[in-house]
C-alpha cells in the first residue's frame, strides 16, 4: 500500500502559515523543492509539525523591504493583489493601485489583519573581522563540566556491550518515541552528575579526530576481557591514549565467565607501564561484567573521581567552540552533524562555520531525540541546518552573519583549490632530522613500527632503543605492531608527529596517498641492518636523501631556423611525454650526449607555452647551444627524491 503524501499547501493551511514561508523553512531543513513538490511523507510532515510549534512565530513573520508596493505585499502574503487592494479600501479607507507604494505602518496593519507580523529588512554593510581560531576563546567564568569519555579495547572484548549497558541503565530519559537515537554520543546520569560517552568506540575514530587537530576526550576507559588478556589492539589503544596524554581507567570485563583471570590482566598491564592501584601504582582497574552489570556502578564512580582530580572546567558564556563527533546525510532532514560543545553555549538560530561548510541551526536534538534550544559545555547535540555534511573532527565556530559564514567557507575552499599558496606542515623527516634537532625544533623522535612477525617487532624495537642518540634527544617507539601500514597508522603519525618504519610489510594504497598528502615520512625495508643503519645515520646527521632522474618527454629536431639577431631555433616534433620549459634537458646525436642544459624557450604557433604534449610541433632553444641538426633527439627530464 502506497504511503500517503501531504502537500506543502495542505500542511501550511493546517498550520495556519503561508506556503512560501513553509517552503523556506523546508529548504533550510534540507528538503529540496522537488521533494516538497512531490509531497511529504507522514513521518517528515510530523517532524515539521513539531518544529512548527516552536517556529510558529518565525513562520508567521513576513520579512519585507520598507520600500514596497501593494503587489509586493500581496505576493509576500500569497494573496491576489486585487484582494489586498480591496481589503485596504474597505478596512482602512485608502484607494491604492497595485503599483502604488504602501507605507510601513499600513503594511503592518494589513498583515496583522491576516494574522501575520512584519519584520523589516535592515540592509547594512557586513563587517569583515578575521575569524578567530577556536583555541583563543577567552574564558571568563569557568565552571565544572561533565567529563568526556572514550571507550577503547580489542575487538570482541565488550566495548559496545559496556556502552549499551550504561546507556540502558543510566540515560535519564527514555529514547524519543521509543526509537533508539544514535547521534554518536550520549550522556549518562550518575549520582546527579553527567558523564558524556562518545558512542564510537575504537582507537581508529579517536586518532582520526586527533589527526584533524581535535582533542575532545578527557578519559579513556580501556576494556580488557578477563578471559583473553591484553591483545594487539589493546596495546595500540594504550599507545594512542598515552600519546594523547589522556588518563586511562582499565575495565576488566567478562568477570562473569568461569575462565576469567583478572590477576593475569593486572600482571600484563605492568609490561606497558600501567601499574594497578592494588599493586601500588596509579592506574585504576575495575572488574566489571557488561552482561550482568556487576562493577559498572563502581566504574562510573571512578570516572567521576578521575574527572574531579582533573578539575575539568569550561565557560558557558565564552565564545562558542565545538567539534563534530559524527555527521551524516539524512534523506528527510538533510545534513546532520553531532557537535560536542567544548566552550560557550550553542543555541538554536546560531550561524555556524563547520570545517568547509556553514549553516543556520534550525533545530537541535539531544541524545534522547528531544528538541533543545541550547547546549552547554560537554553536551553532545545533533544539529540541523548545515548546507553540507562536515567531517568528524571539524571545528565548529559561531559567526555574526550568513554573509561572513559564506565568506569564510569560500576562503577555505579557495585555499584548498590552491594548495601551492599554503605552506605545507613541517613534519619530522629522517633526512632533515639532525638539522631539526640542532635548530631545537625536535627534542623527541616518535616512531611507529610495523613488521611481519612479532619476533621481528621485538628485535627491531630492542635494537632501535639501543642506538646512540645525541644529548637531549629522546627516541620513542609509540606503537609497534604486526601488519601492513594502514591509513590508521598515518593518522596516528600525523597526530603524534611520528616517522613510520615498516619491515617486510607493504604500505596500503590509501595510506600511501594520505602519507604523501600530509608529508608523513614512511620508510619500508627488507633487511633489518639497513633499517638500523639509516636510523643511526639520521640521528648523526649523515643520512642524505637519494634522488633519481625521471624522463618527462622526448622531441625530435625536424627543422632548424635561423632568426634575426642570430637566434637559432630547433623546430621539433614531440614523440612522447611532454617537453617542459625551464626543465633540464640533453641533446642526443647518434646515441651520444652532445649537450646538457635546460629548455630556455618553448613556443607553439608563435605563442609561448609552459609545456607541449606528445603529438604536437614546437620551436625550442637550449640554453647555451645553437648547433642543432635534423634528427637530433632532445630529452627533457626532472630530478625527484626517491621515496623510501
Amino acid at each position: 500500500m502506497a504511503k500517503t503524501k501531504i502537500t506543502v499547501r495542505d500542511l501550511a493551511a493546517e498550520l495556519g502559515v503561508s506556503a512560501g514561508r513553509l517552503k523556506e523553512i523546508l529548504t533550510e531543513l534540507g528538503i529540496s523543492e522537488d521533494e516538497a513538490r512531490q509531497g511529504l511523507d507522514e513521518e517528515t510532515a510530523q517532524i515539521v509539525k513539531e518544529m512548527a510549534q516552536e517556529l510558529v512565530g518565525d513562520l508567521k513573520t513576513l520579512i519585507l523591504p520598507r520600500d514596497l508596493t501593494v503587489r509586493d505585499l500581496a505576493v509576500a502574503m500569497e494573496r491576489q493583489p486585487t484582494e489586498i487592494q480591496k481589503h485596504i479600501m474597505v478596512k482602512h479607507g485608502k484607494l491604492l493601485t497595485p503599483v502604488q507604494k504602501v507605507d510601513p505602518e499600513l503594511a503592518e496593519k494589513v498583515a496583522a489583519d491576516f494574522g501575520l507580523t512584519v519584520r523589516w529588512e535592515t540592509p547594512k554593510a557586513e563587517p569583515k573581522p578575521a575569524a578567530q581560531p577556536p583555541a583563543k576563546a577567552v574564558v571568563t567564568g569557568a565552571q565544572p563540566r561533565p567529563p568526556v569519555v572514550t571507550i577503547m579495547g580489542h575487538v570482541d572484548h565488550g566495548k559496545t556491550s559496556l556502552l549499551d549497558y550504561i546507556r540502558k541503565t543510566r540515560v535519564a530519559e527514555r529514547e524519543f518515541g521509543g526509537i533508539t537515537q544514535h547521534i554518536g554520543a550520549y550522556q549518562a546520569e550518575v549520582n546527579g552528575r553527567l558523564i558524556t560517552f562518545l558512542d564510537t568506540p575504537g582507537h581508529e575514530a579517536f586518532t582520526a579526530m586527533r589527526a584533524r587537530g581535535a582533542q575532545v576526550t578527557d578519559i579513556v576507559v580501556l576494556v580488557i576481557a578477563a578471559d583473553d588478556g591484553i591483545m594487539p589492539q589493546t596495546v595500540e589503544a594504550i599507545n594512542h591514549a598515552k600519546n594523547a596524554k589522556v588518563p586511562i581507567i582499565v575495565a576488566i570485563n567478562k568477570i562473569d565467565k568461569p575462565e576469567a583471570n583478572p590477576d593475569r590482566v593486572l600482571q600484563q598491564l605492568t609490561q606497558y607501564e600501567l601499574i594497578p592501584e592494588a599493586w601500588g601504582g596509579d592506574t585504576i582497574c575495575v572488574p566489571v561484567s557488561a552482561l550482568t552489570g556487576e562493577g559498572v556502578d563502581t566504574l562510573l564512580e571512578m570516572i567521576l573521581l578521575v574527572a574531579d582530580m582533573a578539575e575539568l572546567k569550561a565557560d558557558p558564556k565564552a565564545a562558542f567552540q565545538g567539534t563534530v563527533i559524527e555527521a551524516k546525510l539524512d534523506k528527510g532532514r538533510g545534513p546532520l552533524a553531532t557537535i560536542l560543545v567544548q566552550q560557550g553555549t550553542l543555541k538554536r538560530g546560531d550561524i555556524l562555520v563547520v570545517g568547509k561548510t556553514w549553516g543556520k541551526i534550525r533545530a537541535m536534538f539531544d541524545h534522547t531525540g528531544k528538541q533543545v534550544d541550547s547546549a552547554t559545555p560537554a553536551t553532545p547535540v545533533e544539529v540541523m541546518g548545515l548546507n553540507d555534511v562536515p567531517v568528524a573532527g571539524d571545528r565548529a565556530e559561531r559567526v555574526e552573519s550568513e554573509a561572513r559564514a559564506r565568506e569564510i567557507v569560500e576562503e577555505r575552499l579557495e585555499a584548498e583549490r590552491r594548495p601551492e599558496v599554503q605552506r605545507p606542515t613541517r613534519r619530522v623527516n629522517l633526512a632533515e632530522l639532525f638539522k631539526q634537532m640542532q635548530a631545537g625544533e625536535t627534542k623527541s623522535l616518535n616512531i611507529i613500527l610495523k613488521a611481519d612477525t612479532y619476533g621481528s617487532v621485538e628485535a627491531i624495537r630492542d635494537a632501535l632503543l639501543k642506538l646512540e642518540k645525541p644529548e637531549g634527544v629522546e627516541l620513542k617507539i609509540i606503537n609497534a605492531n604486526v601488519g601492513n601500514i594502514t591509513e590508521a597508522d598515518i593518522d596516528f603519525a600525523i597526530a603524534a608527529d611520528a616517522v613510520v618504519l615498516g619491515f617486510n610489510v607493504r604500505v596500503e594504497s590509501n595510506a600511501q596517498n594520505k602519507a604523501k598528502a600530509s608529508r608523513v615520512d614512511v620508510r619500508t625495508y627488507r633487511i633489518i641492518y639497513e633499517l638500523l643503519e639509516e636510523m643511526e645515520k639520521a640521528l648523526k646527521g649523515m643520512l642524505e636523501p637519494e634522488f633519481k632522474e625521471v624522463v618527462l618527454g622526448t622531441a625530435e629536431v625536424r627543422a632548424v631556423f635561423k632568426l634575426s639577431r642570430g637566434i637559432v631555433v630547433a623546430g621539433c616534433y614531440v614523440l612522447d611525454g611532454k617537453i617542459v620549459r625551464n626543465a633540464p634537458a640533453r641533446l642526443i646525436r647518434n646515441g651520444e650526449v652532445i649537450h646538457e642544459s635546460k629548455i630556455s624557450t618553448l613556443r607553439h604557433l608563435k605563442e609561448d607555452r609552459r609545456e607541449i604534449a606528445a603529438g604536437y610541433e614546437c620551436g625550442l632553444t637550449l640554453e647555451g647551444f645553437d648547433n642543432y641538426q635534423e634528427g637530433d633527439r632532445i630529452e627533457c627530464y626532472e630530478i625527484q627524491e626517491v621515496e623510501r
